[in-house]
């Protein structure tokens, strides 16, 4: 993954120190600058082009909106605030996300998925797990199968399952781009793991994986997967 450059903006030295030894923990973030206003930002921002900005709100002078609003070309952002109050018009300027301080590390790391996932190529885009006691980041390219489990979904891997907390209906917005796809009510699939597809004697048809593992695909399902596989 290519590095993406970053400047942390925050009147406070504290600050900015937590958020360098947070985003240390992730070689492909560099930090290039910082900034103590959104003056001195401007002219950073103007003269490096970073990828990412961590962004504070409340500071002397011009707000982190504000500092926004004068951008020629716009950056990705994470707003990191001690106030909550901002954080729907943070999603309105289509902030990747919103951090309250003090930062956790392991809400900086969802953070920093969300930039893994905005800047990686389709292929190589990964979700943050949890597996035991250990949290990394697991390749979606390396998940054949995901289900839906009331308020988690559940992800296949290898010989191993981990739960995420998030819908199938959200994850199968997020992973449309890539080559997931949606097999019935509770099932979505990554497609490059299909090794054979059968039509059963009651006529339902039933796909199966290089795993092993089969899933039935719905009536309605096979009709849109064999629109959109043309050679089947």
């Amino acid at each position: 993954m290519k590095k993406i450059t970053a400047i942390i903006i925050d009147d406070e030295r504290s600050a900015r120190n937590e958020i360098r030894r947070l985003a240390a923990g992730y070689p492909y973030l560099d930090i290039i600058a910082e900034a103590r206003d959104a003056e001195e930002a401007e002219r950073l921002i103007e003269e490096m082009q970073p990828d990412l900005l961590f962004l504070d709100i409340q500071m002397p002078g011009r707000s982190g909106f504000e500092l926004l609003e004068s951008l020629a070309w716009g950056q990705q952002v994470i707003f990191i605030t001690a106030f909550d109050q901002y954080a729907v018009k943070a999603f309105e300027v289509s902030a990747l996300d919103y951090l309250m301080k003090p930062v956790r590390e392991e809400r900086f790391a969802k953070a920093i998925e969300q930039v893994q996932q905005k800047f990686a190529p389709p292929g190589e885009a990964s979700v943050f797990i949890k597996d035991r006691n250990r949290y990394y980041f697991l390749p979606w390219k390396e998940v054949f199968l995901i289900e839906s489990m009331d308020n988690y979904a559940r992800l296949s891997f290898d010989d191993k399952n981990v739960l995420v907390k998030s819908s199938l209906n959200q994850l199968e917005k997020r992973l449309e781009v890539m080559s997931f796809f949606r097999v019935n009510r509770a099932q979505l699939i990554n497609t490059n793991f299909i090794r054979q597809i059968e039509t059963l004697s009651d006529g339902r048809t039933q796909l199966t994986l290089t795993t092993g593992s089969s899933v039935e695909i719905s009536e309605r399902q096979w009709v849109k997967f064999k629109k959109s596989n043309r050679n089947i």
